[in-house]
C-alpha cells in the first residue's frame, strides 16, 4: 500500500509540473495580455486540481492495467504454442489471423468508447441538424481505425516499411478529397486526430510494443511503433467513404422522387 501511495504522489509531482506550464501560460494571457480577473477563480482552481488528479490517476491505469494487458494479449496471441501447438512452425504471415482480427476488435471497441469521438460526435449531430448521424459517424470512425490497426499488425509481422503503407494510405485520401461532399472533408480529416486519444493511444502502443518483441526477426524500435499512425490515417478514409455512400443514396432517393 505504501509503495502504491509514493508511486500515486510522485505522479501526481510530476503531472503538477507537466500542467503547470498551461496554468501559466492561461493565466499571463488572461491578466497580462487581456488585463481581465478570471470570473470564478475558485471554481477554475479546483477544476486544475482535478485535472491533475486525474491525469494521475489515469496514468496510474495506464502503467497498472493498459500497458500491460495490451502486452501480454500480443505475447499470448503470438506464442508459438498457440500458434502451431506441439508442432513445429515456420512463422508465416498468414499464421496470425488471431493477431489480425485482435486488432480490427480492440481498435474497433476502443475507438467507439473514445470520449473524444463522442463529444464531436454529439457536436457534428447537433450542428448538422441531425442529418449527420451521431452513431452512424462513431461506427464510420471505428471501422477506420479497425481497418487501420489490423494493417498495422500486418505491418508488425510482415516487418514491411511503415512509410510505404501511409503514403499508399493518404494517396487514397488525397484521391477520395476530389470526390467527397465538401462539407465532410474537414470532418474527415479532424477523425484520425480525435481517435487517437486517451483509450486508443495507450493500447495500440502497447500492443504494438508487444508484437515487435515478441515476433521472431522484430525490433520494437524499428517495428513497435506505427500503429497510431495507421488509427490516424485510416478513419478519414472510412469518413470520407462513408460520406460518399450517404451522399449517393440521397441522389438515389432524390431520382426516384
Amino acid at each position: 500500500m505504501n509503495e502504491f501511495l509514493n508511486h500515486l504522489l510522485l505522479l501526481l509531482w510530476s503531472t503538477t509540473k507537466d500542467v503547470l506550464p498551461i496554468i501559466l501560460t492561461l493565466f499571463f494571457f488572461q491578466y497580462v495580455i487581456l488585463k481581465q480577473p478570471i470570473a470564478h477563480i475558485k471554481q477554475v482552481f479546483k477544476g486544475l486540481l482535478f485535472v491533475i488528479i486525474g491525469l494521475a490517476i489515469f496514468l496510474v491505469g495506464l502503467q497498472g492495467a493498459i500497458f500491460p494487458l495490451g502486452d501480454a494479449m500480443a505475447k499470448q496471441l503470438t506464442d508459438p504454442y498457440f500458434l502451431y501447438g506441439d508442432s513445429a512452425g515456420q512463422y508465416l504471415w498468414s499464421d496470425y489471423g488471431w493477431v489480425y482480427l485482435f486488432g480490427f476488435s480492440i481498435g474497433f471497441a476502443t475507438t467507439l468508447a473514445e470520449p473524444a469521438l463522442i463529444a464531436v460526435a454529439f457536436k457534428v449531430h447537433e450542428i448538422s441538424a441531425g442529418s449527420i448521424s451521431a452513431l452512424g459517424l462513431r461506427i464510420a470512425v471505428a471501422l477506420g481505425v479497425a481497418v487501420g490497426v489490423s494493417i498495422g499488425c500486418f505491418r508488425i509481422v510482415t516487418g514491411e516499411p511503415l512509410w510505404v503503407f501511409i503514403i499508399i494510405a493518404y494517396i487514397l485520401v488525397i484521391i477520395q478529397t476530389f470526390f467527397a461532399p465538401k462539407s465532410m472533408i474537414p470532418l474527415a480529416y479532424d477523425s484520425g486526430g480525435v481517435t487517437t486519444s486517451t483509450v486508443t493511444v495507450p493500447l495500440l502502443a502497447a500492443l504494438g510494443l508487444g508484437l515487435a518483441s515478441t515476433i521472431p526477426g522484430r525490433d520494437p524500435m524499428v517495428d513497435g511503433f506505427g500503429l497510431i499512425a495507421f488509427a490516424s490515417v485510416f478513419p478519414i478514409i472510412s469518413v470520407l467513404l462513408y460520406a460518399q455512400i450517404s451522399s449517393f443514396m440521397e441522389k438515389c432517393q432524390k431520382g426516384k422522387k
